[in-house]
């Protein structure tokens, strides 16, 4: 695969040796969508992933909150700007702030202080299947008027959530299009079957409309299959035809995709599957995309 430098959109760092992670730390491992991911309770930091990355141009990276003890989520940005100052990554990191809680505001504005912390992230209430008739957290008054204090401070919104509660993240972003909100892990199009994947277009066509709103191409893996260009080609065109090339960028997920598959066959994926678009386009969706709308200086 060409070598281009990159921007890889999600990342995870951590050391579940000296900080607390529950869901890495605590035993027994809570149901995960890739089944056991035992193999990734260990630390892993950037030179672990520049070591997965080889033969990759990554010269940036985005670290996404890792579900540090919510006890402290302003400890979490402690953490990552000890390891800025030790390797230089990651450039950019979007927090954990609980939208629903009483102290919520504080939280913002003491996440908002760290010059490299470009959003937040926290994973609203959801429902297990699409057919639920009950509502997810996306439409708890008292979790919107959190996720409107995002303005004040200047934050965006990594939203993830499954496909079939984006119609209610299309209403937020409605009401509030001065907050840009960032889908990630591609509206978790889990369910293969032709059925799953019109529901998934449907739901991902919605949001797609709402201009605040961007693409993250990242945690599509499957359980107990290896990644493979087959299986996620239509995934990543349709994200991209829906979104448009200027509203898309790539994310390893790693390391916890690596349960999936190794880095590289991931990145050679995507690189694959866009190599038709030619190199402008590229540019845009490994890098320059992400450059802009995490605001990466």
């Amino acid at each position: 695969m060409p070598a281009f430098p990159m921007v890889d959109a999600h990342v995870h760092f951590w050391d579940p040796t000296k900080n607390r992670y529950p869901w890495l730390n605590d035993r027994p491992l809570i149901p995960f969508r890739y089944g056991d991911y035992s193999a990734i309770c260990r630390p892993y930091l950037p030179a672990d992933y520049k070591r997965d990355a080889a033969g990759h141009d990554v010269v940036k990276t985005v670290y996404i909150e890792a579900e540090w003890d919510p006890k402290d989520p302003v400890g979490e940005m402690d953490y990552i700007a000890s390891l800025r100052g030790a390797t230089g990554w990651p450039n950019v990191a979007v927090g954990q702030a609980w939208l629903d809680r009483e102290d919520r505001a504080a939280t913002l504005e003491r996440l908002a202080g760290f010059d490299f912390v470009r959003g937040v992230r926290h994973k609203p209430r959801s429902n297990p299947g699409p057919g639920s008739a009950s509502s997810g957290g996306m439409l708890d008054p008292h979790w919107v008027e959190g996720f409107a204090l995002l303005q004040r401070f200047g934050l965006r919104f990594d939203l993830q959530t499954p496909w079939w509660h984006l119609h209610e993240a299309a209403a937020l972003a409605d009401r509030y299009p001065a907050i840009p909100i960032v889908l990630l892990h591609s509206g978790l199009p889990a369910d293969r079957s032709p059925e799953g994947i019109a529901g998934w277009k449907r739901a991902m066509t919605l949001l797609a409309e709402r201009p605040n709103v961007s693409a993250k191409i990242s945690g599509i893996g499957l359980p107990g299959q290896p990644w493979t260009v087959a299986n996620n080609r239509d995934i990543v065109r349709t994200i991209i035809d829906l979104y448009g090339v200027d509203r898309c960028m790539f994310g390893s997920n790693f390391p916890v995709d690596s349960v999936c598959g190794d880095l590289d066959t991931i990145f050679s994926g995507y690189k694959a599957i866009t190599a038709d678009l030619g190199p402008d386009v590229q540019a845009k969706l490994f890098h320059d995309n992400a450059i802009r709308l995490y605001d990466i200086r």
